[in-house]
């Protein structure tokens, strides 16, 4: 029996397999130990967690080379790869995952509005709920800090930048004519619906390498990648109406807008000193086509509008007003697509065309000007590591510029320009560890029309202060060609040149936003000239400079107060120029030294309502009064300007909304325009430059017709 029973023993022993006992200890990189780890054999069901102490152990019948796996929330995931004899006694130490949403962010100088970013200061949908955006997308980026108001022009001025300073990009492509024109002392506004775009991120200063041609901003709007559903929007506004709608297939969809807005009825309700011989009438049109791929996405982007009016401005210098008729025609094309190349590369590529026509007559005078410009971009992401990206490519620009000009006295003069720039970037994002990361880049441009190459090295890193808060530092070096106005004339110049220094505070958490940040802007290489305005025979040098430092604070709380949203931003401004046909360095008069904007929205639960309001407040601008000795010697009085808005749901899908600029009837004065020549008194006399539209009042209706029953209006509230 006993024989037996050994044979049994013998038989199973070698029938079963053997077991290995894996076991070991996890801790963090400070070594402390990490209880609840998840610990595995890939591909297999065997395992264990870890306990109190960070112990852990089991057994396998695996045998061979085989990977252990260890994770644990927000720790990188630790990879072994042996045989399963010798996983015994191990000591793994995990690193604090730099991707997880309490990471540091690189963030100085940047405003994001995404719902997919980490830090947003702004929502998408706040471009159309703020009372004073009047749903313009660089209206709603006015209200934060960093921007000066200089509410005739209606183009962003950021941190002590001249308009022309700032680009806008559409999903990483460059848009050369991103606002509509208009008249002298009237805003003009930006060219492109908020509708379509869900990602947008204004820097006001140290953006990466991957920009240039910007010496003070960038604004980056990216379209929807995918819409959520089927619908149809129709707006019917007290100037025009819009239509738009979107169609989703399986891989694929397309969205477009079209709008028509005509000023008639409110230069007839509101009178001013202009004689509109034909009001100001748009019509607009845009449309987004999106194709998935196996490993992609491709965008078609496109947009053209159509703008002209006719007037007779009021001038102290003409009793007869001096007349002003525009016809312009704008085509914007931009193509993209990004994808996969493997687990750790990716690429995107690029590229946008813009035709622009402008038929001006001013007075006796004929200026008709044709631009067509070009942007290709390529780019290359390689992921080493959770802990080291690495970005690089190259970019190509091209303009053509044309224009000609006539008088009474000159017959067809002809001015223009062929600029041709390429440039390459490299870039790399280094995590030190989740509360420490830093940017590094360098930027080269070569202008063919200068014959010119610049490099720009660029820096920033940011440390995680607290669970909630971060400091972030950033440099770089930003070049810029001159402008249009004056390359038609001279192209005998070089590229301008100013560089970024910014210091950072962020503050984040329970639906609260803080951010003070402070920074010193040095400009050289500026471009003047010795006439009133850029001429043909002006005298053109590179010699001007110029400074920019101050202080921009802001504030978001939507919690603190039920139903209530609300920011306030503040910037202090110090800055001196000496360019353009300036005579000495002197502050610009497009620069306020204080700016104060207050954003609040209430929903009225029992009225299925949201009222709102925004608060403008402007130190005043200089302005030179030849009465006085001196360049740019006078101040104006401080802007203010109190905007209100209201929106009513009528049903799940219809809308009705109002909003009233300058609900007060601030009595604003832009500068003011001297006579020629003095009185009897030996004094020039003057008129102010007050807005074209002292309030502006807007009262529209939004139908959406969507597949979705679900879709509800309120949402967009």
């Amino acid at each position: 029996m006993k024989q037996l029973v050994f044979i049994f023993c013998l038989i199973i022993s070698n029938i079963l397999p053997a077991q290995t006992n894996i076991n070991g200890k996890v801790t963090d990189t400070k070594g402390m130990p990490i209880p609840g780890a998840n610990i595995y054999l890939e591909g297999t069901y065997d395992g264990s967690t870890s306990d109190e102490n960070g112990s852990f152990s089991f057994k396998t019948t695996q045998t061979g080379t085989l990977n252990l796996k260890v994770s644990y929330m927000s720790f990188e995931t630790f990879t072994m790869v042996g045989d399963v004899v010798y996983m015994k006694n191990l000591q793994v130490k995990l690193r604090e995952d730099v991707n997880t949403l309490d990471a540091v962010v690189l963030s100085a100088g940047t405003f994001q509005a995404g719902d997919n970013s980490k830090v947003n200061v702004l929502k998408p949908l706040d471009i159309v709920t703020t009372a004073s955006a009047m749903g313009d997308i660089i209206g709603a980026f006015q209200t934060l800090p960093g921007t000066s108001t200089v509410a005739e022009d209606g183009r962003l001025f950021v941190r002590g930048g001249d308009a022309e300073e700032t680009q806008i990009f559409i999903d990483g492509i460059r848009v050369f004519s991103p606002y509509t024109p208009t008249t002298n002392n009237a805003p003009t506004r930006g060219r492109y619906s908020p509708f379509l775009f869900d990602g947008i991120t204004f820097s006001t200063g140290g953006y990466s390498v991957e920009f240039g041609q910007a010496l003070s901003s960038v604004l980056l709007l990216n379209t929807i990648d995918e819409p959520d559903q089927e619908k149809t929007d129709v707006g019917i506004m007290s100037l025009g109406a819009t239509l738009g709608n979107t169609q989703k297939w399986e891989k694929s969809s397309l969205s477009f807008n079209a709008s028509y807005i005509n000023l008639a009825p409110y230069n007839a309700i509101f009178p001013n000193r202009n004689n509109w011989i034909k009001p100001y009438e748009t019509v607009s049109g845009e449309t987004v086509f999106r194709k998935k791929t196996n490993k992609g996405l491709f965008k078609l982007y496109g947009a053209f509008d159509v703008t002209n009016f006719e007037l007779t401005q009021d001038d102290i210098n003409n009793p007869d007003g001096v007349y002003f008729k525009m016809k312009n025609k704008n085509f914007y094309l931009n193509s993209s697509y990004e994808a996969e190349l493997n687990a750790t590369w990716s690429y995107f590529g690029g590229l946008s065309y813009t035709h622009g026509i402008n038929d001006l007559n001013i007075i006796d005078s004929a200026v008709d000007a044709a631009e067509n410009s070009l942007h290709a971009k390529l780019k290359f992401k390689n992921r080493i590591s959770n802990r080291f990206k690495l970005y690089f490519g190259t970019e190509y620009f091209a303009t053509n510029f044309k224009e000609n000009y006539s008088d009474a006295s000159i017959n067809n003069a002809k001015y223009g320009y062929d600029n041709n720039l390429v440039a390459a970037f490299a870039e790399a994002d280094i995590f030190i560890s989740k509360n420490l990361a830093f940017k590094t880049g360098l930027r080269a441009e070569y202008s063919q029309l200068f014959k010119e190459t610049t490099v720009a090295p660029r820096l920033s890193l940011a440390y995680k202060t607290s669970r909630k808060s971060q400091l972030s530092l950033a440099y770089g070096n930003f070049y810029q060609n001159p402008s249009s106005t004056v390359l038609k004339f001279n192209q005998n110049l070089k590229a301008q040149n100013t560089s970024h220094f910014i210091a950072n505070y962020q503050y984040n958490g329970d639906r609260k936003l803080f951010r003070a940040e402070a920074y010193y802007k040095n400009y050289d290489d500026l471009v003047k000239y010795d006439t009133d305005f850029a001429a043909f025979d002006s005298n053109y040098n590179n010699n001007g400079s110029g400074f920019a430092k101050g202080i921009d604070l802001f504030w978001r709380d939507s919690k603190s107060i039920k139903n209530v949203d609300y920011w306030v931003s503040y910037s202090l401004l110090d800055t001196k120029r000496d360019y353009k046909n300036f005579t000495m360095e002197a502050q610009p008069n497009f620069a306020n030294t204080h700016n104060l904007s207050v954003v609040g929205k209430y929903w009225i639960n029992d009225w299925r309502s949201q009222v709102g309001f925004s608060y403008a407040f402007a130190s005043g601008r200089t302005y030179t009064n030849p009465n006085e000795t001196g360049f740019l010697n006078e101040k104006t009085k401080a802007y203010n300007s109190l905007s209100v808005n209201w929106a009513y749901l009528i049903s799940p899908q219809k809308i009705l909304y109002a909003s009233v600029t300058n609900a007060l009837g601030f009595k604003n004065i832009n500068g003011y325009q001297y006579a020629n020549t003095p009185d009897v008194n030996g004094n020039f006399n003057r008129r102010a430059l007050q807005p074209a539209a002292d309030q502006f009042f807007f009262v529209g209706f939004f139908w959406t017709i969507s597949e979705d029953k679900k879709s509800n209006q309120l949402d967009n509230l």
